[in-house]
């Protein structure tokens, strides 16, 4: 916490010590034992240590709220008594000493208050070459490039999603953001490496928020932000406003407050979006409400990841990466998402857009579907013609590229959207068939298949607890007398299949549009 603003000279509070604040005059030492908290402004409660300066006698310990009439009176006739002061004075002194402790609360509030974010205004120059890279061929192919080139590894076409997703905080409907994936894969890392590409004054980024805190920002605070939770494990208080915010774009909250007489009144706290939220979780099944608004990426935990991630930090250790060349490309993408402006978009195509019927929660994947191919085409602006309706309302066109490339990046998001399993079960079912296939047996034993694949025992508990409760495995024997049960896969091909079957609704969709 940092250290008390300084007061005016001619101030009689010190204040060097926040846990002991001392009020001085001529007449009386007045000590506010444990300071003052500088919340709830309706209330000034303390506890106060009087001495007379000049009389040896035994101080006075008085606890208080120095707003309550009938508290304060009983404090000042209890000082006039033991200290044997006038009363009139006695009054005075602490009428002064609380408008000096309110004084020194609000300066407390005010130096404690986030500083507003400075908003640069580009240079000519700066603003030419954000416009200049955006209005060059292949941008999507050209950004991914820049963005590995800003100290990102690998992870490719999340980096390149989130990014796009970022960018649509600008708009009146922006996407959502989850990064899924073990302890320890990195989800944290490429979140925050991604969102160094957005300039700090479009960005909140919170490590831990307590249970009311979003109601408690400015009205207009949260608008058009990048919310960024570092992990969502420790914001599941918050996870009802949340989903508010990202639905209905506003919260709200009415409060019950006392008035300066004590009587109750009720106010409503509004806090305006919209925002694009991003977070962090290895829970994905628990936070299901929250995942269906949001575009789910799981962070690449392959052994070629890991030598690349290594890589570049040895490098890094040995002085051979150019961090200047690095922060050069984040200014870049920073002055480019400066220039990006709010338009409004139309998808002449959208009514040929369906969604292939393996899709769970089609309703909640179409919308993610369609704001994603409408962020691939507000990031295009600047190789768009701009029009206008019969309003007189500015707006630009989707492409067919652009749905092109939108599917292109999102297949894995529908791959995922269409499976029964969790990524991480996937990913380990996977990993299972080929072993088997590959060491020629017809049953295993999850023990066996634990040591094989190095994996934790509850991990290895959690895989086969839901490939059994979906069908993807049945056990053969075990139990009584036995080490453990033995299994076997019912289905070696259901996941190939479903991938083909996505493929080819998706060809079918562009075709159709293609010729439409």
């Amino acid at each position: 916490m940092p250290p008390p603003p300084a007061l005016p000279k001619d101030n009689k509070l010190i204040t060097a010590n926040p846990e002991l604040l001392i009020y001085d005059n001529c007449e009386l030492r007045i000590e506010v034992l444990g300071g003052i908290k500088i919340t709830g402004l309706d209330r000034l409660k303390v506890t106060l240590k009087v001495q007379h300066k000049e009389r040896l006698t035994q101080p006075v310990w008085h606890s208080l709220d120095l707003y309550n009439h009938g508290q304060r009176e009983q404090a000042i006739n209890t000082i006039t008594e033991v200290l044997e002061t006038a009363t009139s004075a006695t009054s005075t002194t602490l009428a002064e000493l609380t408008t000096q402790l309110e004084n020194y609360r609000l300066q407390r509030i005010e130096s404690l208050q986030k500083k507003p974010d400075t908003v640069k205004e580009l240079t000519h120059a700066e603003r030419q070459a954000a416009i200049t890279e955006l209005q060059k061929p292949n941008l999507l192919q050209r950004t991914s490039q820049l963005i590995s080139l800003s100290g990102i590894v690998g992870e490719t076409s999340n980096a390149l999603v989130a990014y796009l997703v970022y960018c649509t905080r600008k708009q009146q409907i922006p996407l959502h953001v989850m990064f899924l994936g073990a302890s320890g894969s990195g989800k944290t890392y490429l979140q925050e490496k991604i969102s160094e590409l957005i300039p700090e004054e479009d960005k909140i980024e919170i490590t831990q928020i307590t249970e009311n805190a979003l109601y408690y920002f400015k009205q207009e605070e949260l608008k058009h932000k990048l919310l960024l939770i570092e992990d969502l494990d420790g914001a599941m208080t918050v996870f009802y406003p949340l989903r508010e915010l990202q639905t209905k774009r506003k919260i709200s909250k009415t409060v019950t407050l006392k008035d300066n007489k004590g009587n109750l009144k009720t106010i409503t706290l509004t806090v305006e979006g919209p925002v694009s939220v991003s977070g962090c979780t290895t829970k994905e099944k628990i936070y299901e409400d929250n995942a269906n608004r949001c575009i789910l990426l799981y962070t690449d935990m392959s052994k070629d990841q890991d030598k690349k991630i290594n890589a570049y930090q040895t490098s890094l250790a040995c002085g051979e990466i150019n961090r200047e060349r690095e922060q050069q490309y984040k200014e870049l993408f920073q002055n480019m998402q400066r220039v990006l402006r709010p338009i409004q978009i139309i998808n002449p195509y959208a009514k040929w857009i369906q969604l292939p019927e393996q899709v769970f929660k089609p309703r909640r994947t179409m919308t993610l579907l369609l704001g994603f191919i409408e962020a691939v085409t507000f990031y295009h602006q600047y190789q768009r013609d701009i029009k206008k309706d019969g309003g007189g309302q500015h707006y630009i066109e989707t492409t067919i590229t652009d749905i092109e490339q939108a599917f292109s990046l999102l297949k894995d998001v529908l791959f995922s959207k269409s499976d029964e399993l969790s990524q991480a079960t996937r990913s380990f079912f996977e990993s299972l068939k080929s072993h088997v296939h590959q060491q020629g047996l017809a049953s295993f034993k999850a023990q066996d298949i634990r040591r094989a694949f190095r994996l934790e025992p509850r991990s290895i508990q959690r895989y086969m607890r839901e490939l059994a409760q979906y069908g993807y495995v049945k056990r053969i024997y075990g139990g009584k007398g036995r080490a453990g049960f033995e299994y076997s896969i019912t289905s070696t091909e259901e996941y190939s299949q479903l991938k083909t079957a996505i493929d080819s609704h998706i060809a079918a969709v562009l075709q159709r549009i293609r010729t439409s």
